[in-house]
């Protein structure tokens, strides 16, 4: 919810939320935190244990953000695939395959450049609060 937050925040500083895709921005972002959430705790918590203060909180930091990043992304680029689908060629062929990478690569890109500063500001002082919060809690 911190994430479909930060960029709605974003959003309303830029535009005032005038889009027509809000509701699909909230629900890429909300599912970028919340699908990342499970896979990248456990790998911080593995990283994070028996290590110094500082460590344990790059290691939340780190996990935490770049699977957050990395799940938007997917998600993101997922539905760019969904939406030029009608356009590729049958599943399984040769012209299919290369135009799902590239179709993908694309909608990363197109994420890196215009989806990450959603996440700014306010996304990044709940990702330092949050790994704070879990360094302090992890032994």
């Amino acid at each position: 919810m911190v994430m479909t937050g930060s960029a709605f925040a974003s959003l309303y500083m830029r535009n005032g939320l005038l889009t027509s895709h809000l509701p699909a921005l909230a629900v890429v972002y909300f599912l970028g935190g919340a699908l990342s959430w499970p896979f990248m705790l456990p790998l911080a918590r593995r990283l994070a244990r028996s290590r110094p203060f500082e460590t344990r909180f790059a290691a939340y930091f780190l996990a935490l953000s770049l699977g957050t990043v990395a799940m938007t992304a997917f998600l993101f680029a997922m539905d760019y695939r969904w939406f030029y689908a009608r356009w590729h060629e049958p599943f399984g062929t040769l012209i299919w395959v290369l135009q799902f990478l590239f179709t993908s690569a694309s909608a990363v890109y197109q994420f890196a450049i215009l989806g990450l500063g959603l996440f700014l500001p306010f996304g990044f002082m709940f990702l330092a609060a949050t790994s704070l919060y879990l360094a302090r809690q992890t032994r």
